[in-house]
């Protein structure tokens, strides 16, 4: 069992841009928008304490949205996390940041901003809106001005997969301190992120090397390898080692649905996983999450149900990405879509 809890926690669906990849709108694109109350934030933020202190793990927050920053009482709930010591992380837009803001982020405890970079400019810009590439790079020396983390997200499909190298030496050249990527989920209209098993496994070689070079460099971004494939990667390269003193039936990596996380909307609906369309658990508003957390959420930490994974030596550590795999079949235990392993 990890010792932290991680709540991706989206208190409004308002954002300035409509990325062509945001789950919000994907399966409606004539949705309301919905944002909690005050009220509602401060009871689903004690909901989550109680988690915590029931199952013994320390809490970790990610604020988000839509961009949390437009909601009418971001700051007071940035003000009771620092009132009771809660550690968060910014995940938002570029568009509102500036010193006196960061500042303020910095003051109430913000540990991490995280942009998003979905392309070069031409690609970047289309996928969120004209402009969006270059405030996004400014703002990196903004964040960190302020003593916080920058981080830069990229979510990988088939139209941005040969850009990514140039991201990465985008990213160290505006000196971001970390850098990671996953691949996008497909939703109930479409069925493939678009890339192809090896050029998938080419992608991390790629990535593998250039993370290698900039290091013997002494670049000082941190390379996150979100991706669970990565562990296969590494585990073919000689890199990542199965330790002798595994256990059998423990887990000890891979995604962390089902053993350290979940995600609350606007509405108050908990998920297991945002990315996993159909993981609705609970409602904040009406279920204590302690309770959700042993119940509801058993059926995700059945880990002999991985059809391929349980197969294979490495179920412990990896299990790709389920996501992919629930929104390419449907399944949460089907086999990941880019997994390039044959069983």
């Amino acid at each position: 069992m990890k010792p932290y809890f991680a709540f991706q926690w989206h208190i409004t669906d308002e954002c300035d841009q409509r990325c062509q990849h945001c789950y919000i709108f994907s399966e409606n694109a004539c949705k309301r928008l919905d944002s909690m109350t005050f009220k509602q934030m401060e009871d689903t933020f004690y909901n989550c304490l109680d988690l915590c202190e029931v199952h013994g793990r320390s809490p970790y927050f990610y604020i988000t949205g839509g961009d949390p920053i437009l909601h009418p009482d971001f700051w007071r709930l940035l003000e009771l996390m620092k009132s009771q010591g809660a550690p968060f992380t910014i995940l938002g837009n570029p568009f509102h940041l500036t010193d006196e803001v960061c500042a303020r982020f910095r003051s109430l405890g913000c540990e991490k901003y995280q942009l998003s970079l979905d392309g070069m400019r031409e690609t970047h810009d289309w996928f969120r809106k004209q402009g969006s590439f270059d405030i996004t790079l400014e703002k990196i020396q903004t964040i960190k001005k302020a003593g916080i983390r920058a981080v830069i997200m990229t979510t990988v499909s088939g139209t941005n997969l040969d850009e990514i190298p140039a991201i990465i030496d985008t990213v160290v050249e505006h000196k971001a301190d970390v850098f990671a990527f996953a691949r996008y989920c497909p939703t109930s209209e479409e069925k493939d992120v678009g890339i192809e098993p090896m050029r998938y496994r080419q992608l991390l070689a790629e990535c593998d090397k250039k993370f290698k070079e900039y290091k013997a460099r002494g670049c000082e971004t941190y390379f996150n390898k979100k991706d669970h494939l990565w562990t296969l990667y590494e585990y073919e390269t000689g890199e990542f080692v199965i330790p002798d003193t595994t256990k059998p039936g423990m887990i000890y990596g891979g995604c962390n649905c089902g053993n350290c996380h979940l995600t609350i909307l606007p509405d108050g609906d908990v998920y297991a996983c945002r990315r996993v369309q159909n993981s609705r658990v609970a409602n904040v508003f009406e279920d204590r999450l302690a309770d959700v957390w042993v119940c509801e959420m058993e059926r995700y930490r059945e880990y002999t149900k991985f059809e391929k994974c349980q197969k294979c030596e490495l179920l412990a550590w990896c299990r790709g990405c389920p996501a992919v795999a629930s929104g390419r079949e449907g399944n949460f235990y089907g086999a990941d879509p880019q997994c390039w392993k044959e069983i």
